[in-house]
């Protein structure tokens, strides 16, 4: 996973914090499908997402505005999958929706 590439602020950010349960049991599958599902949504921006080996992990999806985020909730594909989550795969998940107004960062030069 890298950086996603995202426009000057503002836009917004829906933090999901996630404990996996044991196992896969499909969840990889599904995480590929639902990233390349949200990809193809109006709105979307972009994604960034890192899980350790304790099960802990934080996906960051930027979108340009609220009624992008309610229609990806809103998805039916996705409703599945949020379902199927809670059934399977999250012991405990945290949603968090925000509008991002400032951003910065630094990076190496490459060589």
């Amino acid at each position: 996973m890298s950086f996603a590439n995202l426009p000057a602020p503002p836009y917004y950010v829906v933090c999901f914090s996630s404990a996996r349960t044991d196992g896969d049991n499909g969840y990889g599958d599904m995480a590929e499908a639902m990233e390349e599902l949200a990809r193809k949504q109006p709105g979307f921006l972009g994604v960034e997402s890192a899980r350790g080996a304790d099960g802990f992990g934080i996906t960051n999806a930027y979108w340009s505005d609220e009624s992008s985020i309610r229609a990806w909730k809103r998805n039916v594909d996705h409703l599945a999958a949020q379902k199927q989550g809670r059934a399977e795969w999250y012991s405990h998940y945290e949603v968090r929706v925000a509008r991002v107004e400032r951003a910065y960062g630094s990076r190496k030069a490459e060589g």
